[in-house]
């Protein structure tokens, strides 16, 4: 299985630096650990800030990157391959799995609308933004929205499709502000992502705007 979309410099430059949001961190943070192509480049970053930081008079002698705790270390290949097995983590990347538990089948999935279901996860009291988990059923689409803010949203188990391509296991969604999608999910397998959003989304369809605030997406 190989990944195909990643998360943007930019993103990954905010990660390394230890400046994105609690919620988009977290899917950073399992991405980065199935995805050899990100961990590289988060370290490769880390490296740079080390070297930056040592010309500065007082700074600390060194920068500790960010830890991969579920990263196989014989998958040191080029070319983002996920890993065949999420080892240590079942289904789910270490830093996720600490929230939900190890096996995607073990979810107590609420109803959100027809097909939909969802988890929402817990962030730190002073935390802003959303985090959750989404699973779609085979064939079903996700109402039409846009973003407030960055979404990041990382397939977990099947696909969707929309505008942007296709969306497998590994791979990561890098939305800002502009993008307005209609995902649908694979009709054979379905999709199971976590999703972090900056902000609400703008739900285009009126019994969508309807539920919103009693689901919080």
């Amino acid at each position: 299985m190989t990944i195909t979309h990643h998360a943007d410099d930019a993103t990954l430059m905010s990660y390394a630096a230890g400046t994105l949001p609690e919620a988009l961190g977290a899917v950073v943070a399992s991405h980065a650990a199935v995805c050899v192509r990100c961990r590289k480049e988060v370290a490769a970053m880390n490296r740079v800030g080390a070297v930056l930081l040592a010309d500065l008079p007082g700074a600390p002698g060194s920068v500790v990157a960010p830890r991969f705790p579920d990263a196989d270390p014989r998958h040191t290949g080029d070319g983002g391959d996920v890993l065949t097995t999420i080892e240590r983590a079942g289904d789910i990347p270490a830093p996720l799995s600490r929230l939900v538990g190890s096996d995607l089948s073990s979810i107590q999935w609420k109803r959100l609308g027809l097909g939909v279901w969802h988890v929402p996860l817990p962030l730190s009291p002073a935390a802003t933004g959303d985090l959750r988990l989404i699973k779609v059923a085979p064939g079903q689409a996700m109402p039409e929205h846009g973003h407030g803010g960055s979404e990041l949203s990382l397939i977990l188990a099947g696909s969707y499709s929309d505008s942007l391509g296709r969306f497998g296991a590994g791979d990561l969604a890098d939305l800002d502000g502009d993008i307005e999608h209609t995902p649908m999910a694979d009709r054979v397998t379905g999709c199971v992502c976590v999703i972090a959003s900056e902000e609400p989304a703008r739900f285009k369809g009126l019994f969508a705007r309807l539920v919103q605030p009693f689901v919080g997406l």
